[in-house]
């Protein structure tokens, strides 16, 4: 009896697996629909971040506008993922 239903499952198993698989994809779509968190956080773009360098860039080639020597911001607060920055509120 099990080789002739090993037999079938190896013949049809295209068949048998597609479905199968279906199945799991939309089960487990739906599971990480409501498990995660889709919200992005807004950051500007490349082209603005550029012109905000540049600017900075043309400020530091002017030998009269010297800021104090001290830290601005945080040296270990630099590349940080943005779902672990704080939320301004």
């Amino acid at each position: 009896m099990w080789p002739i239903i090993l037999q079938f499952l190896r013949t049809n198993a295209p068949y048998i697996t597609l479905p199968i698989a279906a199945i799991v994809g939309v089960v487990g779509y739906n599971l990480e629909s409501l498990l995660s968190d889709r919200y992005t956080p807004y950051s500007k773009s490349v082209q603005d971040q550029r012109l905000e360098r540049q600017e900075e860039e043309q400020l530091l080639k002017d030998p009269l506008n010297v800021g104090k020597l001290q830290y601005k911001e945080n040296v270990l607060g630099r590349n940080v993922s943005p779902s672990l920055e704080k939320k301004s509120s």
